[in-house]
């Protein structure tokens, strides 16, 4: 008997033994990544959103057919739920591509516990989704552009006759040839429309019945293939995801070049790592500079992105890492983005807009008034490069030797451009008036965060030396996007971030076919949409390139954009982030990196 308790007693031991990995593992301390955007978010639903914060988001929920190589400079494609990479026909036209079976999307109370498997389908629902005209979505003008066959017309029909969009109804362009491979039938050739089917946050796969369950609720209820789901969300105020635990086997690899020390020891520490890394990641929406940076500072925030510039000089002097922040084990990057800080007009606004030599002459006036030298020094302290040429840095066509005009600051000729074109003061209040004798007051919208007030400070003194009277309206950035893409304004400013490689992407803002999406200038010119469309169907190569320096040419002339810089950027990480490398073109990085639960906050 005593033997028998022994026994007993033992074997309660060892169980007791064997249970503390378990109880541990469940005990150990969440992996939570947390940062802020620096602007509100505006949708979750793919259809509904043109703003980088939200596109954030989404790249991590839904997974379009291919991905970027997160490590490889420069950027290559590779698969992501597609088997292999896409099969090119017809001079680029047809597209055809299969869907890799046995992925599913994430558990959602829509499939009443049943696996929800991806297919073909949810690919050719989620592009119909943008042309339902109902949906009014901003990126229509861009997918148009692709002349996916039968598609417009679909939309056209019923728009026509006022009926409901037939989701249905067979697009020639758009299959699904079987339960797993996708079909994409093209009007013009598009040698590059590999670049479509890689984002992620707008064009993975949906599922239909999700959509039709949340209704106008469905920008709340997100619900895609990707590494998280939707946890949180409070309106332009705080969002969390966690991670999706049904996501399938996806294990860390890439391709970073030989002598890429920096990506080489990133994928030596990571390789073979399950993905997602983390656990959780909590953004916060801090419009304020100084508490954005605080929030690092004091440890809540364990990755900053594009520290502000009042803050850059202080945490990479001279593009070094402050000894204060490398003692504490942080990690630190400056690099030239994928961007650029516009200034543009509303083409159909009545004072600054139209394309005789008298409305040309106003706006190049104002751009060649604009010192965009000192917004880089006292806004952006220090962290921007001149802008040339609507072309973003590390896109195909950027050419870092190009100059022209568009970064000129000559008020001598700005003023001298208005005299000759008639803009005089004829009241005698010490502002210039119309040619016909009528007030010329400017109206500029501009943000209400702490950027937006510096920067009507600069253009404030920039329009004074012309004698340009200027009201400022301000607002919050969704409210003057919205404004912006109905026509409702006369002169904003935004920035802008390239989605993919080919520099292409960022000519869609002068596209007339993306007026009220893109193109929020409302610019229109038959010879730029020539040109444009060449640009889409030319492959790589001289004569391409020729067309480009021809769309420069055309910028300037127009200047219904002036870009006025390309911002450096500078990103902090604290010592528990490991694998962090700034994104070009793509805005999925969530679960690339890890996080040591371990290391203590600061």
């Amino acid at each position: 008997m005593q033997r028998l308790a022994r026994l007993v007693s033992l074997a309660l031991a060892v169980a007791a033994t064997l249970a503390l990995p378990a109880r541990a593992q469940e005990a150990a301390p969440q992996k939570v990544l947390r940062y802020a955007f620096r602007t509100a978010e505006t949708s979750f639903d793919p259809t509904q959103i043109n703003d980088i914060y939200s596109r954030t988001v989404t790249a991590h929920i839904f997974e379009a057919l291919y991905t970027y190589d997160h490590l490889a400079r420069p950027s290559t494609y590779k698969p992501l739920t597609a088997e292999a990479l896409p099969e090119a026909s017809d001079n680029h036209r047809t597209w055809t591509m299969r869907v890799k079976p046995g992925i599913h999307f994430a558990d959602d109370p829509v499939f009443k516990g049943a696996k929800r498997e991806l297919v073909a389908e949810d690919y050719v629902y989620a592009i119909k989704r943008f042309a339902d005209p109902a949906l009014k979505s901003p990126v229509w003008s861009y997918i148009d552009g692709f002349k996916f066959l039968g598609l417009g017309e679909l939309r056209q029909r019923a728009i026509a006759a006022k009926q409901p969009f037939d989701y249905d109804a067979p697009v020639e362009g758009l299959r699904a040839l079987d339960k797993y491979t996708v079909q994409i039938r093209l009007a013009e050739p598009r040698p590059r429309f590999i670049e479509f089917l890689a984002a992620s946050d707008l064009f993975g796969g949906v599922a239909r019945e999700v959509v039709k369950a949340y209704g106008d609720k469905i920008a709340e209820h997100p619900v895609g293939t990707g590494p998280f789901r939707l946890a949180q969300w409070r309106r332009a105020s705080f969002i969390a995801l966690e991670r999706n635990p049904d996501y399938r086997e996806r294990l860390y690899d890439a391709e970073p070049a030989a002598d890429d020390a920096e990506g080489q020891a990133i994928l030596a520490r990571l390789k073979g790592r399950r993905l997602p890394m983390v656990d959780r990641v909590e953004i916060s929406i801090i419009e304020e500079n100084q508490p954005r940076w605080l929030a690092f500072l004091n440890g809540q925030h364990n990755v900053i992105e594009q520290v502000p510039p009042e803050y850059s000089g202080l945490a990479m002097p001279n593009g070094k890492l402050a000894p204060n922040l490398a003692k504490e084990g942080v990690q630190g990057w400056r690099r030239v983005r994928a961007d650029m800080y516009v200034t543009f007009f509303n083409l159909e606004d009545p004072l600054v807009g139209g394309y005789t030599p008298d409305k040309v002459a106003l706006r190049r006036a104002i751009s060649l008034g604009l010192d965009a030298a000192r917004e880089i020094r006292l806004v952006h302290k220090g962290q921007g490069i001149l802008a040339q040429a609507p072309i973003a840095p590390n896109t195909n066509s950027y050419d870092p030797a190009f100059k022209s005009e568009m970064s000129e600051y000559n008020p001598a000729r700005a003023n001298a451009l208005l005299d000759l074109y008639g803009y005089a003061d004829r009241d005698g209040d010490g502002w210039r008036d119309m040619p016909d004798g009528s007030p010329l007051v400017l109206r500029w919208s501009i943000e209400t965060d702490q950027r937006g007030r510096q920067i009507s400070e600069q253009y404030q003194r920039d329009m004074n030396a012309l004698k340009l009277k200027v009201n400022f309206k301000q607002g919050k950035w969704p409210e003057l996007l919205k404004a912006a893409r109905s026509g409702n304004f006369q002169i904003w400013h935004v920035g802008g971030v390239s989605a993919s490689p080919d520099s292409q992407g960022a000519l869609q803002r002068m596209d007339g076919k993306q007026i009220g999406g893109q193109n929020m200038a409302r610019f229109q010119r038959p010879e730029f949409d020539a040109l444009y469309k060449r640009l889409s169907e030319l492959p790589d190569g001289p004569e391409r390139e020729a067309a480009f320096t021809e769309a420069k040419r055309l910028a300037v002339a127009w200047m219904p954009y002036r870009v006025r810089l390309h911002s450096l950027v500078t990103d902090l990480a604290r010592q528990d982030v490991h694998g962090y490398r700034r994104p070009l073109f793509w805005q999925d990085w969530w679960h690339y990196v890890d996080v040591d639960a371990s290391v203590p906050k600061h």
